[in-house]
């Protein structure tokens, strides 16, 4: 019962009208938040937008996506930057400041200071790309005392090339099936596996150098 409910609920298309109306703003909103509060999914967000847009008729649908999820996401980013850069020069600090430092562990940090400190604006727009990599970056550049400027210039193509390879998820996902909702569930199905697959390898690598020690 539950499970024909589902697959009925998912088939059901609303007109392309109503698409573009609610799904771009609540495409951006979306990604606004998962920037600033990074539990909302938002690669898979963009993902299933991108189907959706894929199977419409309406010209530059796809381009509406990109410049939603890319704007999005570079607000989100700027945003969060700016509310920890007031917590680092605040005496008592800032629960937004408490929150990048939440996320971002001791070796992942690390990591991420040594790299900046090596390839600078570059690391930026990898951070973007790797899953959980972005807050160490971010609280690394916090750290370094980056002006807004400077992080904002690095942080552009990296929420760019972060909306390409979600679209093209996306587009992947779309292009292999018929039906839109067939296609929003393999793209969500890519992006948790591009999301998973780096911790699994870690993981692995850390089992197999325990294994030998």
């Amino acid at each position: 019962m539950t499970g024909t409910w589902l697959a009925a609920a998912v088939r059901t298309v609303p007109p392309e009208s109503t698409q573009q109306a609610l799904g771009y703003p609540s495409l951006f909103l979306l990604v606004l938040i998962g920037a600033l509060v990074p539990v909302v999914p938002t690669g898979a967000l963009v993902s299933s937008a991108a189907v959706v847009a894929f199977h419409q008729t309406a010209p530059f649908a796809l381009a509406l996506v990109f410049v939603t999820a890319s704007l999005a996401a570079f607000l989100g980013d700027i945003a969060l930057y700016w509310l920890g850069r007031r917590g680092m020069r605040s005496k008592n600090g800032s629960r937004w400041l408490e929150a990048i430092r939440s996320r971002a562990p001791e070796d992942r940090l690390t990591q991420a200071q040594e790299k900046l400190a090596e390839h600078g604006v570059a690391v930026l727009v990898l951070s973007r790309m790797v899953p959980a990599g972005r807050i160490p970056v971010m609280l690394a550049c916090l750290m370094a005392k980056w002006p807004l400027r400077r992080f904002a210039r690095g942080n552009l193509p990296a929420c760019l090339a972060w909306a390409v390879t979600y679209q093209l998820i996306g587009i992947l996902g779309g292009s292999l099936f018929d039906e839109p909702w067939e296609g929003v569930v393999a793209a969500i199905v890519l992006t948790v596996a591009v999301s998973v697959a780096p911790s699994v390898w870690r993981r692995m690598r850390g089992t197999a150098t325990k294994a030998k020690a």
